[in-house]
């Protein structure tokens, strides 16, 4: 058990949200029984368990290979281990792997199946950016994702929506291969009646993962406030982040948008966060958190 704050309400969403996740699964994997032909339920089924296992067992490597990152030893990046070294210390909990994005874009993430394989990546951007204390407030946010198992939970969860999604397109292609054919009971064509499930699926599972994500960037704002005790360089950085990346080319963070609900930061320039399909929080929430944490502290806001 990790010295970070523990957050019921984070672990209550997140239950939640599994829960909700796995009944789509298993009533999406039920219809698309009813509508298909009888021998492809194994099938069905093997592959939504095979895409659910991939992406618990190799969420890392995906993350780091999305954003060109490597892992990197105490000896390549001695600083930075240096203060991964403190906060783990800090925060009692194990080491999680270290790595570097080579991008310009000032961002963190962590992602990983468990404490033991999580991986805490900062871009080369950030680090140019950020002040030394801004940069632990940044890592203590990432470490505190990890402690809190939600980065495992965000993965795990977005399998519904990846599966619901790859038969969307599927069905769009039977319906471009086989035209009208009816094969239910229903006279409905097979491929309208998976199109319309999965397309329900992806549109359920896409906002539960955004209101999770929304909640639990809260959480990690107020967990790694809370270890560090040093909320204004939180705030001081996520300021900087916003700021800047509102300067990167589009088309630069178009690439790296697949990645967002996992940045500390999401890439996109200009637009309003305070809407329902936004995977982060408004900066001025955050903000707004991180004072009422300093002044709990009873320190002068910066």
């Amino acid at each position: 058990m990790s010295r970070f704050q523990g957050d019921a309400g984070l672990t209550a969403r997140m239950t939640s949200v599994m829960f909700l996740l796995g009944a789509l699964f298993v009533g999406l994997i039920v219809a698309l029984m009813f509508v298909l032909p009888a021998q492809w339920a194994p099938i069905i089924a093997i592959v939504g368990l095979g895409i659910a296992w991939w992406q618990w067992y190799a969420s890392d490597s995906l993350a780091m290979r999305a954003m060109g990152a490597r892992e990197v030893t105490p000896q390549e990046a001695p600083e930075l281990h240096a203060m991964i070294d403190r906060l783990c210390t800090l925060a009692d909990m194990p080491k999680p792997r270290v790595g570097i994005a080579y991008t310009d874009m000032p961002n963190a993430f962590a992602t990983g199946r468990s404490p033991k394989r999580a991986v805490v990546v900062v871009t080369t951007g950030i680090m140019q950016r950020l002040t030394a204390e801004e940069l632990e407030g940044v890592i203590a946010h990432e470490l505190s994702h990890v402690a809190h198992r939600d980065v495992l939970v965000m993965t795990v969860a977005s399998s519904a929506g990846i599966i619901a999604g790859m038969l969307s397109r599927g069905s769009q292609y039977g319906a471009y291969a086989g035209g009208g054919r009816r094969d239910n009971n229903n006279g409905l064509p097979v491929w309208l009646v998976v199109l319309v499930v999965s397309l329900v699926v992806y549109a359920v599972s896409w906002l539960l993962l955004r209101m999770l994500s929304r909640y639990r960037e809260l959480a990690a704002d107020r967990a790694g406030a809370q270890l560090t005790m040093k909320p204004g360089a939180l705030a001081s950085a996520l300021q900087k982040i916003t700021g800047e990346i509102s300067a990167i080319p589009s088309r630069d963070l178009r690439s790296a948008q697949t990645l967002n609900a996992f940045f500390i930061a999401p890439a996109v320039s200009g637009q309003s966060l305070r809407t329902l399909t936004s995977t982060h929080p408004s900066l001025e929430q955050r903000l707004e958190q991180l004072a009422r944490i300093e002044a709990e502290l009873g320190r002068p806001t910066q």
